[in-house]
């Protein structure tokens, strides 16, 4: 099974470019590990891995993705996450531990953290709606990708209309969080379950945009009409 990582390194190598590497790293406050390679190339060189490993169980898949994670660099990230993601008929309740230990011991950028939470885990929510819970969990870690996580897995399932409730909570658990990435995430999660409950979205903007980070606020509403972005951004009268 190593020989399989080497493959996708030597890969990944390959097709690595400076300029993309250092013009990426543009997009990230935090340092990042790169090789500098083109998103549809990751996808391209994981699908052709992944033909190598299909028929493997779901854990040896799962230790191959674990591996991958513990490299630190994004592309590996992202191929770690294609593969767990094609797994996902296959998915039972105890894969949220796993899902779990990757945003807690290995997510360190946004971008793995939203590729893993938009697909893995938003599908694994929407498979199991009572791990909810553990998200609400996710909304008071320390960790700062915990907390982004537990916003963007509900950005696909919000978009579908679901988890209303549930997606009204954490925003409300993270509305005053003092992380830039956190407020961006929650407020990416109320744009898009705006899109199918725009008053409900709505009537939480008013009700909390006294204390509402005004980044959180713009991400909220920018799907709603022009009249509504308005009341929503007029300054609350002292």
């Amino acid at each position: 099974m190593d020989a399989v990582i080497s493959a996708i390194r030597k890969d990944l190598e390959r097709n690595s470019d400076k300029k993309i590497r250092e013009s990426s790293k543009n997009f990230f406050k935090e340092p990042i590990e790169l090789y500098g390679v083109k998103s549809a190339v990751v996808r391209n060189i994981g699908g052709d891995h992944f033909k190598n490993v299909k028929n493997k169980t779901k854990a040896e898949i799962f230790g191959l993705c674990e591996k991958l994670w513990k490299s630190g660099f994004m592309e590996e990230s992202f191929i770690a996450c294609h593969w767990s993601y094609r797994l996902h008929k296959n998915y039972e309740p105890s894969d949220f531990d796993i899902f779990e230990k990757w945003v807690n011991s290995y997510v360190n950028n946004w971008a793995s953290c939203d590729t893993l939470c938009n697909h893995t885990i938003g599908e694994f929510i929407e498979m199991y709606p009572g791990y909810l819970s553990r998200l609400k969990i996710f909304a008071r870690s320390d960790n700062r990708w915990m907390r982004r996580a537990a916003a963007v897995s509900l950005i696909v399932p919000a978009k579908k209309g679901k988890f209303l409730k549930d997606i009204l909570e954490i925003a409300a658990l993270e509305l005053i969080d003092n992380e830039d990435l956190v407020r961006k995430g929650y407020g990416w999660m109320l744009k898009a379950a705006s899109q199918a409950h725009e008053r409900a979205i709505f009537d939480f903007v008013m009700k909390n945009k006294s204390q509402m980070p005004r980044t959180a606020l713009r991400y909220a509403i920018e799907k709603m009409p022009k009249e509504l972005k308005t009341r929503a951004m007029e300054k609350q009268e002292q």
